[in-house]
């Protein structure tokens, strides 16, 4: 939302609530209210638009869910924006003032990443990290069953001209940055020359790549000089059947050990993206998976169960073989919520399983074996992992592993989840 700020005409006034700090003022006196949601949180969008449009204020709404579904969110906003909005932005804003704001923008081009202002930061409150963000690139080459970024980027990599990084970068207040791209190192001679050229700034900084970055030594070197202390892969899985199946077949489980060796070699830690619950997955998933990454000295992980999110391959094969089991989409959050029968397991199993395993994966024990085999970034890496360990355990004792439970029966298909 700062960046679609920055693309605002001068003349008008702008504030942004980040309802992570800050309250909804339904009672601020404004023309027009903007809303970014994810499908989890559209059902709150929709709310919030309710809101404001029984008081008479235009609402328009976009991001994720409303590119997933633009027919379903006209139902609760004046507009919809399908896709990337800064082609589209000003001229929303110039019908609405000439009284003829249309129901549905769409850019027929996408926007090709050249002259992109600064975000507005100022209109951030509350969350100082939050202005140590930015994108170098916009996309990715690949088209995972699950993903929703094929459909929001269309499946074009654009690349900012470093340039504009490096003088942006300047003004970007802190040490730490993080690159909201998708695929860093989807051009690798585009990320090498963008290496060597934020190096001098001595900016700790974190990413998302894929794996296949460990084995190209420039590419690594050039990215711990840089000031790299950890990248997001998507592992997802240590089921290579299941990787085959959503179409990452370029993830190779064969191959994760020595990717972890190789990035621990130039001091870069990994978070690994984890998700149970594809039809390859059975009880033993779990299990099988917290033993291997202790094993091997994963630093972290991000773990969750698989979501089909609306218009994905994933939930059209779902629902046409008749496994979803809600479309309430507040559900759809990855974390206390199964919303399809998985293949070989419960729902039950699959979200107890899931809790289990992140409670075990950041257990004390764990912990210490992957910290001491990991001897990557350790003074903030074993913070960060007490700091999830203390976030799970406010949760209470939550979860079991589905392999030390009798299983008495699988539930039938339903169409409403019940947990």
């Amino acid at each position: 939302m700062p960046l679609l700020a920055a693309y605002t005409p001068p003349h008008w006034e702008v504030t942004h609530t980040d309802e992570i700090v800050q309250k909804v003022d339904f009672n601020k006196k404004v023309d027009l209210v903007g809303i970014t949601a994810n499908t989890a949180a559209a059902p709150h969008a929709y709310w919030i638009a309710a809101e404001y449009r029984k008081r008479g204020i235009k609402v328009v709404i976009g991001g994720p869910h409303a590119t997933l579904m633009p027919d379903e969110v006209q139902d609760h906003a004046d507009s919809v924006v399908v896709g990337e909005g800064e082609l589209v932005w000003p001229k929303l804003l110039a019908d609405f003032e000439n009284g003829c704001l249309q129901s549905i923008y769409k850019s027929c081009e996408v926007p090709d990443l050249q002259n992109m202002p600064h975000p507005r930061w100022d209109l951030i409150k509350g969350r100082t990290y939050g202005k140590g963000v930015t994108i170098a690139t916009r996309g990715c080459p690949f088209a995972c069953e699950y993903c929703t970024i094929p459909q929001m980027y269309q499946r074009k990599m654009r690349y900012r001209p470093i340039a504009d990084i490096v003088e942006e970068l300047q003004h970007m207040p802190g040490k730490a940055l993080i690159f909201w791209d998708d695929n860093i190192g989807a051009n690798k001679v585009y990320a090498k020359e963008l290496f060597k050229a934020i190096a001098p700034y001595k900016r700790w900084w974190t990413s998302q790549a894929t794996s296949e970055v460990a084995f190209d030594d420039e590419f690594m070197e050039l990215a711990a000089k840089s000031g790299c202390k950890a990248l997001f892969l998507g592992w997802e899985t240590i089921s290579q059947n299941s990787l085959n199946s959503a179409n990452k077949a370029h993830n190779q489980v064969g191959k994760y050990q020595e990717i972890i060796e190789r990035f621990h070699y130039y001091g870069i830690a990994i978070q690994a993206g984890t998700v149970f619950g594809f039809d390859h997955d059975d009880r033993s998933i779990f299990r099988s998976t917290v033993e291997f990454y202790r094993e091997i000295g994963l630093d972290s992980a991000t773990i969750s169960v698989l979501i089909p999110f609306p218009n994905t391959p994933l939930f059209r094969r779902l629902e046409a073989e008749g496994r979803i089991l809600t479309k309430d989409w507040s559900k759809y959050n990855g974390k206390k919520d199964v919303v399809f029968q998985p293949a070989l397991m419960s729902p039950e199993e699959l979200l107890m399983g899931t809790e289990w395993a992140a409670r075990q994966f950041y257990s004390i024990p764990s912990i210490i074996e992957r910290m001491w085999k990991s001897k990557t970034g350790l003074w903030w890496n074993i913070i960060r992992n007490v700091g999830y360990h203390l976030a799970l355990r406010n949760f209470g004792n939550i979860g079991f592993n589905p392999e030390e439970r009798e299983v008495i029966s699988t539930p039938s298909f339903t169409k409403e989840a019940r947990w």
